[in-house]
């Protein structure tokens, strides 16, 4: 009876084959397939942004998931491993050098000491079980001015209630609320074009505010005034026959571009659920004006949804004016989305 050979054993022999075999004809001439996918896999991530949208939105939907096109480079291996093929392992070098391109830097620690003011948004889910939890939890945060999405008519009054002591200061425009250690003023509903068609322009402001998606407000802090910004835009679902529907979301950060970019205070944050990862192409309007906290100031992706396997940073906090310094998420709380948090200087 022959005993197993451990698996570090076996691939170390594995690799030492391939080397050996990488001597001879054969070798380069075995798994082709594997190596033309390994160079269309790093094509595909290199050039994403020439994927077109015309059909499906499949550009919106391939930068979305972008990060998680490197799983297919452990799979690749493993095939040109098992066939033995030079060309492949050599061909995936092309995939392994666009991703940490891309996304090498995102791996580390990019925090910085430091900074005035920290800033927090949370989607807390129409139906979420726990408000109560939730809002505990939120007011434990140390955060300094708190965004809240998502916010439902029964659960309003429990979020007032149970964020009351930590924030002395709040407003909530329909389903979006700010609350904040520092005074507020200059506050107002955002049209993010939720409300469309005749129908929706025959309807007066007030008629609009119970479904509001978005606020602007004026946080008053010891280095002058801040602008901030809360969203909430529209939903996103893939399809069989229509692809990734992204219509009210895109419309949304239309509108919302338009708001930032006639916006007078040079110092400006965006917190919110944008139901969308920066990545996206439809977000250029914003980040073309606006810096992410994780991005700049984060450590690895920062992933927000959903909150039981975060997959995709769909919850932002975007900067103008001010320095990210750190930005992380909060643990989760009975919500399908995991807060989001940073810490900003001037």
């Amino acid at each position: 009876m022959v005993a197993a050979e451990p698996k570090e054993i076996g691939s170390g022999r594995r690799l030492d084959r391939l080397r050996r075999a990488a001597g001879r004809p054969d070798a380069w001439r075995r798994g082709l397939v594997l190596a033309g996918l390994a160079v269309l896999l790093g094509l595909l991530m290199l050039l994403h942004g020439l994927v077109p949208n015309r059909i499906g939105n499949l550009g919106s939907l391939v930068e979305t998931l972008l990060p998680w096109f490197g799983l297919f480079i452990p799979v690749l291996l493993a095939g040109a491993l098992w066939r033995r093929s030079a060309s492949a392992v050599v061909a995936l070098l092309v995939p392994v050098v666009v991703w940490v391109g891309l996304f090498g830097g995102t791996l580390g620690d990019r925090s910085q000491p430091g900074g005035d003011l920290v800033l927090a948004e949370h989607n807390v889910g129409a139906e979420n079980a726990d408000p109560v939890g939730t809002a505990r939890a939120l007011a434990a945060s140390g955060a300094d001015v708190l965004a809240l999405v998502e916010l439902g008519e029964q659960a309003r009054g429990t979020y007032e209630q149970g964020l009351a002591q930590a924030y002395p200061f709040h407003t909530v425009q329909g389903t979006v609320g700010l609350w904040s250690r520092l005074p507020l003023s200059d506050v107002q509903p955002v049209d993010t074009g939720q409300d469309v068609g005749p129908l929706g322009d025959a309807k007066s402001a007030d008629e609009k505010l119970p479904d509001n998606r978005a606020l602007r407000a004026t946080v008053a802090t010891k280095h002058g005034p801040l602008a901030v910004y809360v969203a909430h835009l529209g939903s996103v679902r893939v399809f069989p026959r229509v692809g990734f529907g992204t219509r009210d979301r895109d419309r949304g950060v239309q509108a919302l571009g338009q708001a930032l970019a006639a916006e007078r205070n040079a110092k400006v944050v965006l917190l919110g659920d944008l139901n969308g990862s920066t990545d996206d192409r439809a977000f250029d309007g914003l980040t073309s004006r606006m810096d992410s906290a994780q991005d700049v100031a984060g450590n690895g992706f920062g992933f927000s949804w959903p909150a039981g396997f975060p997959a995709v940073r769909i919850d932002h906090i975007l900067v103008s004016g001010v320095q990210p310094r750190s930005a992380w998420t909060l643990p989760a709380t009975g919500s399908d989305h995991l807060p989001v948090a940073a810490r900003v200087g001037w």
